[in-house]
């Protein structure tokens, strides 16, 4: 099935070169190659001497055979091959010359593209440009690739002077993922070589697609995109101090690299103690909030921030929660709730079973409401409970749910006696947030968290004219 999100992704079996008089086995990894649907088959071959000694146990002339017969097996099947040449800038600081006639090997043998692996991830970028240029000199008719570890956090900057020095295939994954410290970041390259490098690897069209489809990614896999990662990541845009915040609203380009929307993402302004009264300012309207700077109300809010801040609130990561700090101090609205009471019983049985109870007491629309409900730990069931009690009143609480939930002791001298900070995400499916709670009480810092979260849900809902 193919998504629109990689429409120029190119699908790409894999395999390893034969080693002559091996096992049929061998050939019939070469023959599944053969007979995939993919039209591309790429294969991994050595070129470092220290691997044909230690690990292949082969001779350099052998190796070269297997390259040769490798590559031209599958071009005599049809397909269009890629030659991984693994670990070769060890095998050209070892023996240049030898590691030249690797990928010689394989593009006589009718290779499409020859593929410079920095399997260790150890080299430098003025190497890799320097060995690339080499290279694609030396083959002056061969497409080299390259395919760089991310070991000395060089793996972006590698990709993209290997470009500048001839290369014109790069190989990477999706926000990096990738054993030991990850490979190549395709979402921080692709759009370094299209708005920086100006080459056309992709239209503008997918670009804008290029945040979805690092966050889908983060999906399918169960990992979180890094907020601030470059280019795709919440924070990437983001704007906090007062004189950054002046000078974006004046010009953008002063603190943003690009415009935001071309890599489908927003200019961000998040609020601390460090903001000045424009980002209160500008924060306001984005509410639909009119407010302007001379206002009394703004310092108000900036001196309540800075209280906040210092009892250990951290609105840069809880957006919500400031959001409604924001709408207390300008236009006081109705709670969704009245809280009464709640309880968290947590019981440790002796079959090892640990089983925890929440029953809230509430008040909604006039009316009181009980509700009790069980969880895999204390927030989800003072959770449970409450969206129990209220979702009658409020179907949309229905489709917010909690996504990440994070702890941190803020002050460690006082052990288990210290003020804890608990940040919540929550999302609805089109929109994520974040919300705080701080309090020496690990489950009261966690409900007014989740009690802010779940009000920014409901306020969201109504904007987008969601029914009660």
């Amino acid at each position: 099935m193919r998504d629109e999100r990689f429409a120029n992704a190119e699908l790409v079996a894999f395999g390893m070169t034969r080693r002559k008089g091996a096992p049929a086995a061998a050939d019939d990894g070469l023959r599944v190659l053969a007979e995939v649907f993919t039209p591309t088959v790429a294969i991994v071959g050595k070129t470092w001497g220290l691997h044909l000694r230690k690990v292949l146990r082969v001779s350099r002339d052998e190796n070269l055979r297997m390259i040769d017969e490798s590559v031209g097996f599958l071009v005599g099947q049809g397909k269009r091959v890629v030659y991984d040449a693994e670990h070769f800038f060890d095998a050209w600081s070892d023996d240049r010359e030898y590691a030249l006639r690797c990928v010689a090997a394989a593009a006589e043998a009718g290779a499409a593209a020859v593929c410079l692996c920095d399997t260790n991830g150890a080299s430098l970028p003025s190497f890799v440009s320097e060995v690339v240029r080499d290279v694609t000199a030396a083959l002056p008719e061969v497409v080299v690739g390259v395919h760089v570890h991310n070991d000395s956090d060089c793996a972006v900057a590698d990709s993209l002077v290997a470009v500048e020095a001839g290369a014109r295939q790069v190989q990477g994954t999706i926000n990096g993922y990738g054993e030991r410290c990850g490979n190549a970041n395709l979402s921080s390259i692709i759009p370094a070589l299209k708005l920086k490098l100006g080459l056309d690897v992709v239209t503008d069209g997918q670009l804008r697609r290029l945040t979805e489809t690092s966050h889908f990614v983060a999906d399918v896999v169960n990992a979180a995109v890094w907020a601030h990662a470059p280019y795709v990541g919440r924070s990437a845009f983001a704007h906090k101090g007062g004189l950054h915040v002046a000078a974006v609203e004046k010009a953008p380009q002063t603190f943003e690299h690009i415009d935001p929307a071309k890599v489908g993402n927003e200019q961000r302004v998040v609020i601390s103690e460090l903001s000045g009264k424009g980002a209160v300012v500008r924060k306001a309207q984005e509410l639909g909030l009119q407010l302007e700077g001379d206002d009394a109300r703004v310092a108000t809010v900036l001196r309540r921030l800075k209280a906040r801040e210092h009892e250990g609130y951290h609105y840069e990561a809880a957006d919500a929660s400031f959001d409604l700090l924001l709408r207390q101090a300008l236009a006081p609205h109705e709670p969704l709730f009245r809280l009464e009471s709640f309880r968290v019983i947590v019981e440790k049985r002796e079959d090892g079973r640990a089983v925890v109870e929440a029953t809230i007491k509430v008040h909604v629309g006039g009316e009181r409401i009980i509700s009790t409900a069980e969880g895999n730990g204390p927030v989800n069931a003072l959770d449970s409970a409450l969206r129990q009690a209220i979702v009658s009143k409020y179907p949309h609480l229905a489709d917010i749910e909690l996504v990440n939930y994070k702890v941190r002791i803020l002050d460690e001298t006082k052990g288990t006696g210290a003020v804890t900070r608990v940040l919540l995400d929550a999302s609805d499916g089109e929109e994520s947030w974040g919300s705080i709670g701080v309090s020496e009480n690990i489950i009261e810092a966690s409900w007014e968290a989740l009690v802010d979260s779940i009000e920014y849900g409901m306020l969201r809902g109504r904007a987008r004219g969601d029914g009660e």
